[in-house]
């Protein structure tokens, strides 16, 4: 017959071991649990508010815990300890009472249950947070001498309670964040959020039209030719100057344009009257900053300038959202003649392409760091106009050739797939 002595202090062990694991699974359960996702289940379960509110004072939720923790541990070995000596004698009792106690404790009390609130942090800490919250309730005079005397130990370090806020998620792991969704966010909207983060990096400089590629109107040509031009031309909105893109007059909308001409209006001096003012940015200018000044200023198209003033290009509300949600035509082919797909695998691109535009459509990317064109970073790594024929590697494994040079610019290049991602080539075959 089991002893009644024996029987009560091995249920009072059972009793404390499940103590301490609750006490475990409640600090790994609350202590993991995602504090975003926590203040969004906040606005409609009481369980995440009663969390919430146990995270908000750290210093008690560890005091209770820990104390209810280190209470529990030393009762439990003092236990074991009376029962090795009363079941196996006083001379190995303690030393084989301290060995399973530490293995049972470890395992049943540590590692199972703390792996288990890592894993399901939500599910274990909402119902021990219900007990939790009264325990604190009743220890709340030791846990406050407790608290007291380690709040003391963290100002003679020179910390204080008071100025440790809840810290904000910063940009970079905002994008982690982005990033660690897959498969809850479609890819679109993914890739459209990243494409916002990354704004702020992005200049004007690196999607506006350069200089000589943008259309507009010259007003020293003939009216014939300035009429033809309005007629055919593709863009919602047309620079007017005079001789020299520097001499602007206006910005003329296509809109304006068609309503003249259907009411059989348009002439010259209509022309003029329906100029709306330009409006400039400076080269450099973010395009997080720059949406804020289309929005503000009522705008939708801008002349950049650099610092002597002078007008190096043009950008539009239209190019900065395609930087965040992609080209808004299906008809690719039609939409990027500047970036044709080779059968070979490579790419025939004008040299006027910026690098952004080129690592949006194309398999592979190119440096960003440099230039903000592929002209001008074929340029830089060769240091001289090159002549038709050379080939340059870019980023140590693109090899680039150059098709067409015209007025000391690249006006077609191809360029090749990677290095190491290229089958049955040679490594130096266009080297």
């Amino acid at each position: 017959m089991i002893d009644t002595h024996i029987l009560s202090l091995s249920l009072a062990l059972f009793f404390l071991t499940l103590l301490l694991t609750f006490f475990s699974l409640s600090e790994t359960g609350i202590l993991s649990i995602n504090r975003y996702r926590l203040k969004h289940l906040a606005k409609t379960s009481k369980s995440a508010q009663r969390v919430q509110r146990l995270l908000e004072r750290p210093d008690r939720l560890l005091g209770v815990i820990l104390l209810g923790n280190t209470f529990v541990t030393i009762t439990a070995s003092s236990i074991a300890t009376l029962l090795g000596v009363e079941l196996i004698g006083e001379r190995w009792g303690v030393i084989i009472a301290d060995i399973l106690i530490t293995i049972v404790l470890l395992i049943f009390a540590e590692v199972f249950p703390k792996t288990l609130a890592a894993l399901y942090p939500e599910k274990v800490a909402f119902p021990t947070s219900y007990i939790l919250q009264y325990i604190l309730k009743l220890l709340y005079p030791l846990v406050w001498i407790t608290n007291t005397a380690s709040n003391g130990l963290l100002k003679l370090c020179g910390i204080s309670l008071s100025q440790i806020d809840s810290q904000g998620i910063t940009h970079e792991e905002l994008r982690t964040v982005v990033h660690e969704t897959t498969g809850r966010i479609p890819s679109k909207h993914r890739k459209m959020l990243l494409s916002i983060l990354d704004l702020e990096k992005v200049t004007v400089d690196d999607i506006m039209v350069p200089r000589h590629d943008v259309v507009g109107l010259d007003l020293d040509n003939d009216w014939d030719a300035i009429l033809g031009h309005l007629t055919h031309t593709q863009h919602t909105f047309l620079p007017v100057y005079k001789q020299d893109l520097n001499n602007i007059k206006g910005v003329i909308h296509a809109k304006k344009v068609l309503h003249l001409m259907a009411r059989e209006e348009f002439n010259e001096e209509n022309l003029m009257e329906s100029l709306d003012e330009a409006f400039f940015v400076p080269q450099g200018t973010p395009l997080t900053k720059q949406m804020i000044n289309f929005q503000r200023n009522k705008q939708r198209f801008a002349m950049v300038v650099d610092e002597y003033g002078d007008i190096i290009g043009l950008i539009t509300l239209e190019d900065i959202l395609e930087e965040i949600v992609g080209d808004f035509t299906t008809d690719m082919a039609t939409a990027f003649t500047s970036i044709l797909e080779q059968e070979d695998g490579s790419y025939l691109v004008e040299g006027s392409t910026t690098i952004r535009e080129f690592n949006r459509h194309g398999a592979w990317k190119l440096p960003t760091s440099g230039p903000k064109t592929i002209n001008g970073l074929v340029i830089e790594q060769l240091q001289e106009i090159p002549e038709v024929g050379t080939c340059c590697l870019i980023g140590g494994n693109i090899p680039i050739e150059v098709v067409q040079v015209q007025d000391n610019r690249i006006k077609a290049l191809k360029i090749f797939p990677p290095i190491e991602n290229r089958k049955g080539h040679e490594d130096n075959d266009l080297i």
